[in-house]
């Protein structure tokens, strides 16, 4: 795998430097710490801040979505890292205006250990920080232990509520009530079709041979639940939602949003044939698509394949999820 590439060890630091560059009126950094980024208008007088933060190597996730009616601020690790406590801590300050701050980050080890650390700190200096996980990836641990599972592209269904509620004035309190509930109502899985190359590395962390594919491998390599030849779209697509919908028990007349997400390499050709079976496939079972996002939204580099998030919704969480937002790399009118 070839990369466009300086010195590996600054892959990180220049990327964050050409996002900075790009978008000057909508991301400032923290005392000059380009790793804790906040909107350029933060704090927001009298709203929650939504923070999060994690490794790099998943553009759009996780910088991308901050911005108007998303997140205030953001804690950038190294490439599959997480960020320290104390660069959360200084997004934290920032986007704290009174009325607390809520962490909203995936299910990962260090980044628990360490936002749990940043949530002392925070204390320590008077902010009331609440804390909700990502858990959404149905592969990652079976029904009956959704804490454990990891956080991957369902996140975005998280940022988005927990962005449109904070937006409209809600306390901290519903804050983290309506975002635990959409978190709640959220499942993902995904597949697998290439290994990734970390710039650091230089040579691909694990394998997925020609002709195969993983179901539910995780973003940063984890194993998943089976590697089987590769199959047809329709045959794969199948696959993911049938987990999705057996998992999230859902029902005819339910109402459901969806995110076809490609995980790095996989072209928008690709993800809307998959689409297109999985409305197919949901609509069979009696669940009506409210509304759909194609595209990139939480990738891992280079890596081939694609996942499926689908969240369960009522009126009140479709209302979020429909309301606007401009960021770096998504907005909606």
């Amino acid at each position: 795998m070839q990369k466009i590439l300086n010195v590996p060890k600054e892959f990180v630091d220049e990327m964050l430097e050409g996002i900075l560059a790009a978008y000057p009126n909508q991301l400032r950094a923290v005392d000059g710490d380009a790793h804790s980024l906040v909107r350029f208008d933060a704090p927001v007088v009298g709203k929650v801040g939504i923070t999060t933060g994690g490794g790099s190597g998943h553009l759009p996730l996780f910088l991308g979505y901050v911005g108007k009616g998303l997140l205030d601020g953001v804690a950038v690790g190294d490439v599959f890292q997480s960020p320290n406590a104390e660069k959360m801590l200084a997004v934290t300050k920032q986007a704290n205006s009174g009325a607390g701050v809520l962490y909203i980050y995936g299910n990962y080890g260090g980044d628990v250990m360490n936002f749990e650390f940043a949530t002392e700190l925070a204390a320590a200096e008077g902010i009331r920080v609440e804390t909700v996980l990502g858990v959404d990836d149905v592969a990652s641990a079976p029904k009956g232990e959704e804490t454990r599972r990891r956080g991957i592209a369902g996140i975005f269904f998280l940022f988005k509520v927990a962005g449109a509620a904070a937006a409209a004035g809600k306390s901290l309190d519903e804050v983290v009530a309506v975002t635990r509930e959409a978190a709640a109502q959220t499942r993902t899985m995904g597949v697998a079709l290439s290994p990734v190359t970390l710039p650091s590395v230089g040579h691909p962390t694990f394998e997925v041979k020609p002709g195969e594919m993983e179901i539910g491998m995780g973003i940063h390599g984890e194993p998943g639940i089976r590697k089987t030849k590769l199959e047809t779209a329709d045959q794969i697509t199948e696959q993911l939602v049938d987990a999705i919908f057996s998992d999230l028990e859902l029902r005819s007349g339910d109402k459901v949003c969806v995110l076809m997400n490609s995980l790095g390499a996989t072209p928008p050709e690709e993800l809307y044939i998959m689409f297109r079976h999985t409305k197919k496939v949901l609509n069979g079972y009696g669940v009506d698509v409210a509304r759909a996002y194609v595209g990139e939204f939480a990738t891992s580099l280079e890596m081939a394949g694609a996942s499926i998030s689908v969240i369960r919704v009522d009126s009140e969480l479709l209302g979020y999820i429909n309301a606007p937002a401009h960021t770096p790399f998504f907005t909606q009118a």
